[in-house]
């Protein structure tokens, strides 16, 4: 399947795009990251530790064990703090 994946804030910055279309086998948004992750050394270092990164499917918030049974977007964004 070919998703829409999205990356916000730092993990931007460290991954050289704000966007990219991937063609994934992964059922589960782990494995997308695991596909990811296995690129290069930017997607390695930006991904590399996710209980600092949220994903949001469809612009729903979600875990990592979320389907991707029918998605067509999956975002990856920091933690989000209010002041």
């Amino acid at each position: 399947m070919t998703l829409d994946v999205l990356y916000f804030a730092w993990l931007r910055e460290r991954i050289g795009a704000p966007k990219e279309r991937v063609e994934t086998a992964a059922a589960t948004v782990r494995e997308l990251v695991a596909e990811l992750v296995a690129l290069d050394d930017n997607h390695a270092a930006a991904l590399s530790d996710l209980s600092a990164v949220r994903v949001a499917v469809d612009q729903e918030l979600a875990d990592l064990d979320h389907s991707l049974d029918g998605v067509r977007e999956v975002a990856f964004f920091p933690p989000m703090t209010g002041g």
